[in-house]
């Protein structure tokens, strides 16, 4: 394949200088800007998609009406539109391009950003005459992932070529290179002796049966805030817990590339200014362990985003040596925290050591017995404490609804019966308890249907990380339950707000718009489900070759997309397959109970590599 864009050789001839000529500009028309004036470095592997787009009627400016055509795209016939049969290749200094966050894009926007409170950390998506219209290379020599449950203690070294956090964290345990893999003892900055050690001890510290972190089922979904690489979530998983693991892209900038690459569940976020795409109410868990984060400024705002998060007594794991030291700086920090939380209505369940566990309030009764002018104030009652795409934080506490006043918690059933229990946010949205039901065996009876079209393209342990990019109530995640994966569910930024019915039935996900890059590294999903993305992308007017290739980044290489939409959609994304190196593994009509004629196209990404040439999967 040609590397992002290489120039013509230089001709001597003056006919032949013609028709060079001719030929870029040929190539201009055809894929929009192919040899686009961006400058160098990061820009050199950019390429124009907006003029494309706008060609077939699509835009993302503002997501407005300019960017759409009066006749779907996908209702248009014949073949004669300008779908490339091929996109160049980035360079491979991309190979780990995150678009979103993206310190380059920083630097060549001169964006003025607050680095106290780490706006630099947070999304900064390209406008689309800055797209990068190429397919993301693989590194040198990449290899097929190591599958699950290896994987949470090795991964090919090749496949993330950067070592320096085994040097760094050398005395800690985080990660050691042996050979041509990178191992993971289990190890942290706070528990150098084992993840699994640590766990137990927050357990004990707790009283929780048999030193198991769950607590029979009531302890399910945990926040890990600067997690690391993550294994503190890997070793819950064993306990029935999952967590989002969350870090941002700093100095330790491959930790969740490391996380994903072990198979566990994470995602690169940071406390800044802006409110973390989880609903309120979402975790029964959080932890800090040595994360290096300021609680106490702005009138601690972060520790009041966490308290947004957790759940009608849910608890927070701090461990940190504010929590134990006894030099003036760290005594002054944790006297001023201490009167925080009191104030916040959060009261020490334990501590011991070197680590406190803070435990939420059950219900309102305590912040209406705060006195008057109490600091941090209630929020007002037209704070949403749900909406969180690109929301500031605000430094105030989220009151409880009525029904957990009136039920004195949150009204979940312990794990595994969570999953399948009607939640009570479900009234939120007008939903039935057999709306619910039906949704769930609608959901069963597809996935069953899926993994017959997959057939012996996949093994008991191909599959790890799944994505379902328009997860709605979670029941595509539920209906994998008996299957060792785990599941980012995503709720579409300007849709009914399910997400948090995905949370309270023990499920883990993201708010998203998916006219914008993902935050992840490349190559770290086995499996993307589209279930009508494209349609709903079409009605906002953006790019259906911008999401075409941002599902290709994120997906490793021998991975599936199952795509299912409407007939029209399904023949466009055909188009796109030869281009995107991907391959057609099984297409068919929809269930015949289906209202809405859906196809379902399942397809499978090739394994290339740029030094090897194109080839096929192993």
């Amino acid at each position: 394949m040609i590397r992002g864009r290489d120039g013509s050789q230089r001709k001597h001839l003056i006919p032949s200088l013609c028709v060079g000529f001719l030929f870029l500009v040929f190539l201009v028309l055809y894929y929009g800007s192919f040899f686009g004036t961006q400058g160098h470095d990061a820009n050199s592997a950019i390429e124009h998609g907006a003029k494309f787009s706008r060609t077939i009627g699509w835009s993302n400016v503002d997501n407005s009406e300019l960017g759409k055509s009066d006749e779907s795209i996908f209702s248009q016939e014949g073949d004669d539109g300008p779908v490339p049969k091929s996109f160049p290749v980035c360079d491979d200094r991309h190979s780990e391009l995150i678009p979103c966050l993206d310190r380059n894009l920083i630097y060549q926007t001169r964006l003025k950003l607050d680095l106290s409170v780490m706006e630099h950390y947070e999304r900064h998506c390209p406008q689309p005459e800055r797209h990068y219209n190429c397919l993301i290379p693989p590194p040198a020599g990449y290899k097929v992932p190591i599958k699950w449950p290896k994987s949470r203690d090795e991964v090919w070294q090749v496949n993330i070529p950067h070592t320096h956090l085994a040097h760094e964290k050398s005395d800690q345990n985080w990660m050691v290179v042996k050979g041509d893999k990178i191992v993971f003892p289990g190890g942290g900055t706070h528990f150098h002796y084992g993840a699994d050690k640590y766990i137990s001890h927050l357990a004990n510290m707790l009283n929780f049966s048999n030193s198991i972190l769950n607590n029979e089922g009531r302890v399910r979904s945990v926040l890990d805030v600067g997690c690391g690489v993550a294994s503190f979530g890997g070793y819950l998983l064993s306990s029935d817990i999952i967590a989002m693991s969350l870090a941002p892209n700093d100095v330790h900038q491959n930790q969740i590339q490391f996380a994903l690459e072990r198979g566990i569940p994470a995602y690169l976020g940071v406390l800044g200014t802006k409110r973390l795409p989880y609903p309120s109410r979402s975790f029964e868990f959080a932890h800090c362990s040595r994360c290096r984060i300021d609680w106490l400024q702005r009138d601690g705002i972060l520790l009041l985003e966490l308290d947004r998060l957790l759940r009608p007594g849910g608890y927070f794991a701090y461990s940190s040596p504010e929590a134990y030291a006894q030099d003036e700086e760290d005594l002054r920090i944790w006297k001023q925290m201490s009167a925080l939380v009191e104030r916040m209505c959060w009261k020490i369940a334990a501590k011991k050591n070197q680590t406190v566990i803070w435990v939420k309030p059950l219900t309102n009764d305590c912040y209406m017995k705060r006195a008057p002018g109490t600091q941090p104030p209630l929020c007002k009652p037209n704070n949403d404490p749900d909406a969180v795409w690109g929301v500031p934080m605000e430094a105030c506490i989220t009151p409880y609804s009525e029904q957990i006043q009136r039920d004195g918690g949150s009204g979940l059933a312990p794990w595994p019966a969570r999953l399948t229990t009607p939640p009570p946010r479900l009234a939120d949205f007008g939903i039935s308890t057999d709306t619910f039901e039906k949704d769930m065996e609608l959901w069963q009876q597809r996935v069953d249907s899926y993994w017959s079209l997959l057939g012996s393209k996949i093994r008991p342990n191909t599959l790890r990380n799944v994505m379902d990019m328009k997860a709605n109530l979670g029941s595509f995640a539920a209906s994998l339950k008996d299957v060792p994966v785990w599941v980012m569910n995503v709720v579409p930024e300007d849709g009914p707000n399910t997400l948090k019915i995905v949370y309270d039935r023990g499920l883990i996900g993201t708010t998203h718009d998916w006219c914008e890059a993902f935050s992840t590294y490349p190559r770290t999903y086995d499996l993307l489900h589209a279930w009508t993305v494209f349609s709903d992308i079409e009605k906002k007017g953006c790019s259906v070759e911008d999401l075409l290739l941002e599902m290709d980044r994120i997906l490793r290489p021998t991975g599936f997309v199952i795509v299912r939409d409407k007939k029209p959609v399904i023949d466009f994304v055909k188009k796109y397959l030869t281009a995107l190196l991907w391959e057609s593994v099984a297409t068919t009509d929809a269930q015949a109970n289906s209202e809405d004629e859906e196809v379902v196209l399942v397809i499978q990404k090739k394994l290339w590599l740029v030094d090897e040439g194109t080839k096929d999967s192993a």
